[in-house]
């Protein structure tokens, strides 16, 4: 399994690194750098885990996220089937806070390129014009050269640093407490979630993949993750229901037992506590939203 802790990949070369990305899937594994990161999903759906945030993603999904953030696109089922209908496309840029030099934000001129940095230490999902504005600068990003890479990018950060279409991800005073060797047991952790949410998990299943107690497991991840691991199971669940709900079509009832619940009466009311509506009312508020 890759390493939780990625070691930097900018290159010496280069202020900042801009990337591509194509696969089959994204990255499955859970982890976090140094650098800053600002993402967005050109193709592909599945779950977005950020800090102690976790919600559904689809194409057009852009995510600004601050150093040492833990972050995972962990993409559905059906693109690791090997079926090539299914295929993944995003757009990455790193950089470091003193991507042009030490005393960058020491100056008046970039006061608000700080505060931008000091939100996404809690990830940035970002929002209606701007996002479209910020996916259109990080193509031509891609396939700029030169000192044009460096004008553009702060052009992006300029826009993003005076936009107030954002949703901060990871809640207040959340703090990454993992080092490399617990990154790695969430990660098997997070892995197998994803593999089976929609069979039946008990807590003594997921405690032995962690190698520990069920006792010890409840306590290391309510410490890790910020929420239960049961909340945690049921926030990935409703995640894949609201896929199925506005993407898919399904019914109600097929979404309920599709993702893992036992009866309607339940993922009713647990859809209500992580959404704020019913099923009913976040279909219908989804298309009043995307189809005017």
């Amino acid at each position: 399994m890759k390493s939780a802790v990625q070691k930097s990949p900018i290159s010496d070369n280069y202020a900042f690194e801009v990337k591509y990305l194509t696969d089959a899937h994204f990255d499955p594994n859970w982890h976090f750098h140094s650098e800053y990161q600002l993402f967005t999903v050109i193709k592909g759906t599945g779950t977005r885990f950020v800090g102690d945030n976790v919600s559904p993603f689809k194409k057009n999904d852009l995510v600004f996220t601050g150093p040492n953030l833990p972050h995972l696109w962990q993409s559905d089922p059906e693109y690791f089937s090997g079926d090539k209908e299914f295929w993944t496309e995003g757009i990455v840029i790193y950089f470091d806070e003193n991507f042009l030099g030490h005393d960058f934000l020491h100056r008046s001129e970039t006061y608000k390129i700080k505060q931008l940095f000091l939100k996404a230490q809690r990830g940035m999902e970002i929002l209606g014009q701007t996002a479209e504005d910020t996916k259109s600068c990080m193509q031509q990003l891609v396939t700029a050269e030169d000192f044009e890479r460096i004008l553009l990018l702060l052009g992006l950060l300029n826009l993003l640093a005076n936009s107030s279409e954002y949703n901060l991800l990871a809640t207040e005073g959340y703090s990454n407490l993992l080092d490399e060797a617990e990154s790695d047991r969430m990660n098997k952790v997070h892995a197998y979630v994803m593999r089976n949410f929609r069979e039946k998990i008990s807590l003594d299943e997921v405690a032995a993949i962690a190698n520990m107690s069920p006792s010890s497991f409840s306590r290391y991840f309510k410490m890790h993750a910020n929420k239960t691991f049961s909340d945690f199971l049921t926030e990935i669940r409703i995640g894949y229901a609201c896929k199925l709900l506005v993407e898919k079509k399904v019914s109600i009832s097929d979404a309920c037992y599709e993702c893992g619940f036992n009866t309607l009466s339940n993922f009713n009311r647990q859809f209500r506590e992580v959404t704020h509506h019913s099923p009913l009312q976040y279909r219908k508020k989804y298309l009043e939203t995307h189809y005017p």
